[in-house]
């Protein structure tokens, strides 16, 4: 398991949540840099929550 902020962990909580590819672009996640990953998360994270 990845440390908890790091990319690999971001990826991971994101296809937990099913989410593979970027919603947008349609690439795989691991091509992005972290901070749009990290952006991503919080913005599925934020949706969820309501």
């Amino acid at each position: 398991m990845a440390y908890a902020g790091s990319k690999g962990w971001y990826i991971h909580e994101l296809k937990k949540l099913g989410i593979s590819r970027h919603p947008v672009e349609h690439k795989k996640l691991e091509l992005y840099k972290t901070s749009t990953i990290r952006n991503l998360y919080y913005e599925k994270i934020e949706k969820k929550d309501l």
